[in-house]
């Protein structure tokens, strides 16, 4: 009755004896790469429970409630959203505690960068706890969790722009023409994958003989949104690069398909319905590592843009400040202790993690659904469909509004 929490708070508490040793050592200036490491600790008891765990949770009574027991699959989902959702709270709680801190003197300062023992801990207390609630609670928290993905990849834009302008103005500043043939070689591989890949989802998505008005619609919006991003950056009175906008449209290709995908396997226009939902163990460890590079780098690099997470208080050092920053604190000098204001907002570092802990769990479970009716279906749910097609027009939106904005309101300053 008690195994699966058991097997969750054993777990996560056989590396605590590590965790407290390491945790003395984690300084101001590597604490945001030990909630990345905390982080990580999360993806991966996700991924062995969501492997091991189904026959242990069928034995609990609050959880297997069914007089007919669900399927194997409805058994992993639940595992991985109970995890995700204890993993959420933990950096919900945090984001609320560290609302308003705008110098280090805050007390709460310490609490940010200090006490890992203790965070390991309730970390566990969490995730442990969350195998005692009912299902409701996990219905409700799945159902929050695909719309806080949709955010996630909304954020996940931003943090890609950021990346992708950076590059641009790197190698466009470099005056040497072979960079500048580099930035156009890949911008045409770009527009050949975002048309290409685009070819594919009218091949996987309107078979012959169906009547798939609403997937040709929404891959051919894909294809005009790409020619409407490269149109709008090459006019010339706006400030744009054609680098970005190859960049995105491919973006919006992989949302674009990423929504497709989620339609119900017995959807006629799912050309993807035929394919066995057995995939091989390759390529769940590819999709698995993609995920982990992609959540730690989007949280990593949230924790330390200047762009779009600072405080009005703190100072700007440029667009791309590195995560090790040599401000944070400086070996032999002493830490000045007058209202030092902190250089990036700890409420919005951790509302990142919160909210791709949605997305991880999300992507974990292949947006599965953990409700009965669709509990032998992988990756099914028009819920899922429309939250992922609408990140992707808020994705163009967004970048278009990034490109237009400075004509638009020209009196503010847009770094």
């Amino acid at each position: 009755m008690w195994a699966a929490s058991c097997l969750a708070s054993c777990c996560a508490s056989c590396t605590c004896g590590l965790c407290a040793s390491a945790a003395s050592g984690i300084t101001r200036r590597s604490a945001r790469i030990a909630y990345c490491g905390l982080f990580g600790l999360f993806l991966v008891l996700s991924w062995v429970l969501r492997e091991v765990a189904a026959p242990l949770l069928e034995k609990i009574p609050w959880i297997n409630t069914f007089a007919e027991t669900p399927s194997e699959e409805w058994f992993q989902v639940e595992a991985v959203l109970r995890v995700s959702l204890g993993n959420f709270l933990f950096f919900t709680i945090f984001a609320l505690i560290m609302i308003g801190i705008k110098d280090q003197n805050d007390r709460r300062d310490s609490w940010h960068h200090g006490g890992w023992a203790v965070k390991i801990v309730i970390w566990v207390l969490l995730v442990a706890l969350m195998f005692f609630l009912p299902n409701a609670v996990i219905d409700v928290y799945e159902t929050l969790s695909k719309f806080g993905s949709g955010l996630f990849l909304l954020v996940q834009l931003i943090i890609l722009l950021d990346f992708v302008h950076t590059w641009n103005d790197a190698w466009v500043e470099k005056d040497d023409n072979r960079w500048h043939i580099a930035l156009l070689v890949i911008t045409i591989v770009c527009y050949i994958a975002t048309f290409s890949f685009s070819g594919l989802l009218f091949f996987w998505f309107n078979p012959s003989g169906n009547d798939c008005g609403l997937n040709i619609f929404f891959i051919t919006f894909t294809l005009v949104l790409a020619l409407v991003f490269a149109i709008v950056a090459f006019h010339p009175q706006v400030n744009g690069s054609l680098l970005p906008a190859s960049v995105i449209s491919v973006y919006c290709a992989y949302l674009c398909y990423s929504g497709l995908s989620s339609e119900p396997r017995d959807y006629a226009c799912n050309g993807l319905h035929k394919h066995s939902k057995g995939v091989s163990t390759g390529t769940l460890v590819i999709g698995m590592l993609t995920t982990v590079l992609s959540v730690l780098y989007s949280a990593v690099r949230a924790g330390s843009s200047t762009t779009f997470l600072s405080p009005p208080s703190s100072p700007k050092s440029g667009r791309g400040k590195p995560l090790l920053a040599p401000s944070d604190v400086e070996e032999g000098k002493e830490e000045k202790k007058d209202a030092r204001p902190v250089s990036y907002s700890y409420t919005f570092f951790h509302l990142i993690f919160a909210l791709a802990s949605m997305y991880s769990a999300m992507l974990l479970t292949g947006w599965s659904s953990s409700d009965l009716d669709s509990s032998r279906l992988i990756n099914v749910g028009w819920v899922s469909v429309w939250v992922r097609i609408s990140t992707e027009w808020a994705t163009a939106a967004l970048y278009i509004w990034t490109l237009l904005a400075p004509l638009i309101i020209p009196d503010r300053e847009f770094s």
